[in-house]
C-alpha cells in the first residue's frame, strides 16, 4: 500500500493512560483450531469468565467476522490470509484501546497467526496463541454446522482439514483439548492466563 499521502493522526491520550483507566492491559488472545475445535463456544465462555472478574473484553468470532468486516472475501488461500490480516488488524486496534481482544477463527496458516502475534510484539502488546488441540475425528462427530458432510460429499471446496491444510501451531502460550475436558474448565484455564497476562 501507497501510504505516501496519509498522515497519522496522534491522540492526545496514550495508551498507557488508557489502560491504567481500566485498571488492565489491552491484549490480544488468538484461539486457532479445526471447524468444530470448540473455539466459538470457548471464546464467549472465557469472555464470561473473564467480564466477572473484571476484566474488559470482546470476541472477534470468525463467522461473525465475515457477516460484515470481512464480508467480501472468499474461502482461497488469498482470501483467507486477508481474513486474518484484517482480523489481527482489529484485535490490535481494539487491545490499544485497553480491551482484551479474544479472536476465535480457524486461522489454518502459521504465516498469518505468525504475522499477527509480530505485530502485537513490535506495539508491545500481550499475546496469547491457545490452540484447541481437537482431533478430526472428533470434530467431525460434533458437526455442529454439518459442513464435514458437505465437504465430504464434494458440495463445500477448500474446507480446512478435508481438501485444504491446517498447520497446528509449533509453539502456543497455551494447548486446550475440549475432547478431555469441560468447557468451563477450558475456559478458567485460559481465563486465569489471560488474567494474568493482563495485570497492571
Amino acid at each position: 500500500m501507497n501510504t505516501q499521502n496519509i498522515t497519522w493522526t496522534q491522540s492526545r491520550v496514550s495508551r498507557e493512560d488508557r489502560w491504567a483507566g481500566l485498571a488492565q492491559k489491552g491484549a490480544v488472545i488468538w484461539m486457532t483450531g479445526l471447524s468444530g475445535a470448540g473455539k466459538s463456544t470457548l471464546a464467549v465462555a472465557v469472555e464470561d469468565w473473564l467480564y466477572r472478574r473484571r476484566r474488559h473484553c470482546f470476541v472477534l468470532d470468525g463467522d461473525n467476522l465475515r457477516h460484515g468486516l470481512c464480508a467480501d472475501l472468499g474461502f482461497t488461500d488469498a482470501g483467507r490470509s486477508e481474513n486474518i490480516r484484517r482480523a489481527g488488524e482489529a484485535a490490535s486496534l481494539i487491545a490499544e484501546s485497553g480491551i482484551i481482544a479474544i479472536c476465535s477463527l480457524i486461522s489454518p496458516f502459521s504465516t498469518e497467526r505468525d504475522r499477527v502475534r509480530q505485530t502485537c510484539v513490535t506495539h508491545d502488546i500481550p499475546f496469547a496463541e491457545v490452540f484447541i488441540n481437537t482431533p478430526l475425528e472428533v470434530c467431525e462427530q460434533r458437526d455442529t454446522k454439518g459442513l464435514y458432510k458437505r465437504a465430504r460429499l464434494g458440495e463445500i471446496k477448500m474446507f480446512t482439514g478435508i481438501d485444504s491444510p491446517y498447520e497446528p501451531p509449533a509453539s502456543p502460550e497455551l494447548v486446550i483439548c475440549t475432547d478431555k475436558m469441560p468447557i468451563e474448565e477450558c475456559a478458567s484455564l485460559i481465563g486465569a492466563h489471560v488474567h494474568g497476562l493482563t495485570a497492571l
